[in-house]
Order: structure tokens, then C-alpha cells, then sequence
């Protein structure tokens, strides 16, 4: 009879965990965008050729107000065109507003405002637990919107510092992610959003692996609280070895990458690689600038620079004129942007 009794109720808890889960998509997936990216990259051929090709990119995000989106930073990496879609199937094209890498958070801004938008809002992570139920919405491999769900499985937090650039933290869970995903909401079971969907480790590339997603509170923080702006570059942190072999007076540099078309340091006149090469294990693009200081803030791997740094991006907003010091074929250049 026990037994029974138990069968019954896990039944009727999943029944109930259901119907839960239904009534809350039909109201927060109108929230829920599709993000497709075009990119200019380069590409090495069989005969070790580089030459500049353009990838397309899709990812999901979601609506925090009528014109604000976040998603994952490398949804938009450097993307010449950045298209969001809603659910009922209108497009609006829009920019990135800032970004951090290593959080792996992204916020864009529309063209316009989406009329009569669904909006969510940030949850707080720290008071989730494992074991606790999630569920993700998002738009993987492109199919339309779709839900799964799972268990937070464990928390990964890393604090190198006190600057915003080295630090993540990430909610670890089973629940299925696949291509697409990235970008896209995990909420608790009151809808409230406690994570954007990062990436997944995974040994067979599909969603039989372990998923991680970026929590609401390091969000918040980096992307609402903060005015750092999205310079629009690919960078590459050179190491002091690595310093050494590109001849750089200092012990460390920006290796410029890629440049998405129209962005701050496009329009400043940043030069971008053109030859892929492999350095050990690394792919890296040589031939574009490499940058040694911003403004008079000579760029060094140490949390103390790297709060400046932060310090003078914040300040952007008030004052956006500042000068970049850049290293190009052999010689020093300062670049403007007025």
C-alpha cells in the first residue's frame, strides 16, 4: 500500500510539474529571441592561402525591456550584421552595447522598439541550490522555440580579481542544450531568469553532456550596472614570451584579431589580421595591430591595470575621446577616436 501510495504521488507532482512548466512558456516565451549574425572571418586553404570568408551565426537571447537584449558574448563576437527575431516572426535589426568574454554576457540594443514586447527579469541566482529544477528556453539548431528542463547539477565560480574582465560564474546543469541555445534564458520555477545559457562540454558535440549558463547576479552587475562600451574587436592576449617574439616594447599586448565592420575601433581605424596561422595548439591572425595602451594606461595582465582600464571604458560614456597606441608593422601609432 505504501508503495502505491508513492507511485501516486510521484505522479501526481509530475503531473503538477508539468502543467507548471506549460503555464509558465506560454508566458515568458514570447520574451525569448532568435539572433542571427553575419561575420567576416579568416580562413586558411589546402594550399595555405588565407582569405577572408563570411560565416553565418545563430544563437538566442532574450528581452529585459522594449529595446534591450541579452544574450551570450560569443553568440556576437564580431558581427558585421546583427539581426534579432521574435517569436512572431518580426525581425529587428540591432547593435551590441557591451560585452564580456569570460562571463560569456552580452547586451544588445534594437534599431527601435519592439511594440507591446515581453520582458523578463533577473532572478537571484545565489539563492539556488543543487538539485533545484531549471528549465531553458531558447531556439536550438533554429527549429522555432523549444523548452527543456533538468536539475542545477553544480556551481563554477572563478574570482581572479577585482576587475570584471577575469571573472565568471556558472550554473552547471543536465538539462539540454544543443547548438542555438547559447544566449538564450534559464529560469526557476517562478519564471524569473538565474542564468544565460553558455555552452556545453560535451563528447559527442550533441546535447549528451554537461551544460553551463551564466548566473543572473554577475548579469546584472556587469551588464546594468556598469557603461562599458563594446569597442567591436577579436583580442588576443599576448603572454610576455609571446611579447617577446613579436618585439614589443612592453611585456604584454593586445593582438588585434578581427574588426566587426562599423564598430568604434573600425571607425578609428584599427587594422585587423589577415594570415591564420597555428602557434602550438592556438589558431591566431596575424598582421593587424597590436594594442599597447589606451589612452596613457599601458596594457599589462594584472588586476591593478585591468581595473583601470575598466575605470577608463566606464568613463567613455561622458567623454568619449581617447587615443590608442598601437603597434603596427614594427612601428608605433597612436589612433584617435575624436
Amino acid at each position: 500500500m505504501k508503495i502505491i501510495t508513492l507511485i501516486l504521488c510521484f505522479v501526481s507532482s509530475t503531473i503538477l510539474y508539468a502543467q507548471d512548466l506549460s503555464s509558465i512558456y506560454e508566458r515568458v516565451s514570447p520574451a525569448v529571441v532568435a539572433i542571427y549574425t553575419q561575420e567576416s572571418n579568416i580562413a586558411t586553404s589546402q594550399n595555405n592561402v588565407s582569405q577572408t570568408v563570411t560565416n553565418s551565426g545563430l544563437g538566442s537571447g532574450f528581452m529585459i525591456s522594449n529595446r534591450l537584449v541579452v544574450t551570450a558574448a560569443h553568440v556576437v563576437k564580431v558581427p558585421d550584421t546583427l539581426v534579432v527575431q521574435f517569436s512572431d516572426g518580426e525581425t529587428i535589426p540591432a547593435k551590441v552595447i557591451t560585452s564580456y568574454d569570460s562571463a560569456d554576457i552580452a547586451l544588445l540594443e534594437l534599431s527601435r522598439q519592439k511594440i507591446n514586447a515581453t520582458v523578463l527579469r533577473f532572478g537571484d541566482s545565489d539563492r539556488m541550490k543543487v538539485g533545484q529544477r531549471v528549465f531553458i528556453i531558447g531556439v536550438p539548431l533554429g527549429v522555432g522555440l523549444s523548452l527543456s528542463s533538468g536539475y542545477i547539477s553544480a556551481f563554477k565560480k572563478q574570482f581572479l580579481g577585482r576587475n570584471p574582465f577575469t571573472n565568471t560564474e556558472f550554473i552547471q546543469t543536465d538539462a539540454a542544450i544543443n547548438q542555438g541555445n547559447s544566449g538564450g534564458p534559464m529560469f526557476n520555477l517562478e519564471g524569473d531568469v538565474i542564468g544565460i545559457v553558455s555552452h556545453i562540454k560535451s563528447l559527442s558535440g550533441g546535447s549528451d553532456g554537461i551544460g553551463y549558463a551564466s548566473t543572473s547576479n554577475l548579469a546584472a552587475k556587469l551588464l546594468l550596472n556598469n557603461k562599458m562600451p563594446w569597442f567591436g574587436a577579436e583580442l588576443y592576449s599576448l603572454s610576455e614570451k609571446e611579447a617577446k617574439l613579436f618585439n614589443l616594447p612592453q611585456t604584454s599586448g593586445l593582438l588585434v584579431q578581427r574588426i566587426a565592420s562599423g564598430s568604434l575601433f573600425d571607425k578609428m581605424g584599427v587594422k585587423e589580421g589577415d594570415t591564420e596561422v597555428t602557434v602550438g595548439n592556438k589558431k591566431l591572425i596575424l598582421g593587424g595591430d597590436i594594442i599597447l595602451a589606451f589612452n596613457d594606461i599601458k596594457y599589462e595582465v594584472t588586476d591593478y591595470t585591468l581595473l583601470k582600464i575598466a575605470d577608463f571604458a566606464n568613463s567613455l560614456e561622458k567623454n568619449p575621446k581617447f587615443e590608442l597606441t598601437v603597434l603596427r608593422e614594427g612601428k608605433v601609432v597612436t589612433l584617435q577616436n575624436k
